[in-house]
């Protein structure tokens, strides 16, 4: 358990519709029809009735939320919240509004406690450890943004497999922004890499997800270009040279997690580019390849700044 201002945070393992809670999150899909996974274990505990409210509410938006009765449930509410259309499909982005939109309708409602399951992991295949860090990124925004009704949020998971990774993704990662990170808003640096055959680029392994420039936080008593040639290495193996700040930016909105502000950096570098850290891929890419590729964060605009500075 970890407690964010006045909100305790838990995970826990076993039947999401026992938990006493204010409210009980279904992964929904946009039709609100409630087949298999959890929706059929709620449908089938709380009877038709939840099904039949939702149903007389859709079709939802996929990534928006809408709450109906629990039935014979304990709870006083479930919200359904749209992971997929009916092609059973999800990804980052819809689970992370489905879970924004989620928290955002249990202030409405001045709901208490809410429980979540594993968005996105049953039907849809998500992996797990991704679900979580998405979800705690926006637990946490959504309580350092604004004064809440919830004292309470649970993650529920069906198997001791589950339970540890939700453990890691959720409370390991809150404790580590926590203690590591605090207040915000946080520092960062990224690195344009240029070598003879272009620039280097990595696939992020954790969300956000997408191509992007190597970099990171920077940590406590540590300077910028400290942090970026350390950043460098961990996620290319390049030794980086002739290091330049380029610019700094500072859009509240150009990291979907929280407001960070990130110094870019223009180096050359030693060394054979090799993933490593987090990052799931690396290439070295041309300047004509940048407009045809998903970056992360605001990477996109910060090449084609660095290209039209040139």
């Amino acid at each position: 358990m970890i407690k964010i201002k006045n909100t305790k945070i838990k995970v826990v393992m076993g039947d999401i519709t026992e938990l006493r809670v204010d409210a009980i999150v279904n992964a929904a899909n946009n039709q609100l029809l409630m087949g298999g996974g959890v929706a059929g274990v709620i449908k089938k505990k709380g009877g038709k009735i939840i099904e039949e409210e939702a149903l007389s509410k859709g079709p939802v938006e996929i990534g928006g939320a809408i709450a109906t009765g629990a039935g014979e449930l304990a709870a006083k509410y479930i919200i359904h919240a749209v992971t997929m259309g009916m092609d059973f499909q999800t990804d980052e982005i819809k689970i992370r509004n489905a879970c924004k939109n989620s928290l955002d309708l249990a202030e409405e409602l001045k709901i208490g406690s809410i429980v979540f399951p594993a968005l996105g992991c049953g039907t849809g295949g998500f992996p797990f450890l991704a679900s979580a860090k998405i979800m705690a990124q926006e637990v946490l925004k959504h309580l350092r943004q604004e004064a809440t009704s919830l004292k309470e949020i649970i993650f529920c998971l069906y198997n001791q497999e589950a339970l540890e990774v939700f453990k890691q993704g959720v409370l390991g990662y809150l404790e580590y922004v926590a203690a590591k990170l605090s207040g915000g808003p946080y520092v960062t640096v990224d690195a344009i890499i240029e070598l003879p055959e272009g620039i280097v680029i990595i696939k992020r392994g954790n969300p956000p997800f997408g191509w992007a420039l190597p970099g990171g936080f920077v940590d406590y008593a540590e300077s910028l270009e400290d942090a970026v040639i350390r950043e460098a290495k961990e996620e290319t193996n390049l030794d980086l040279t002739q290091v330049k700040q380029f610019h700094t930016y500072s859009d509240p909105a150009r990291d979907p997690r929280f407001h960070t502000i990130g110094t870019v950096f223009t180096a050359k570098a030693k060394g054979t580019p090799k993933a490593g850290d987090d990052a799931a891929d690396i290439k070295v890419i041309k300047i004509s390849e940048i407009k045809n590729l998903d970056f992360a964060f605001d990477h996109k605009k910060i090449l084609q700044d660095y290209l039209e500075s040139k």
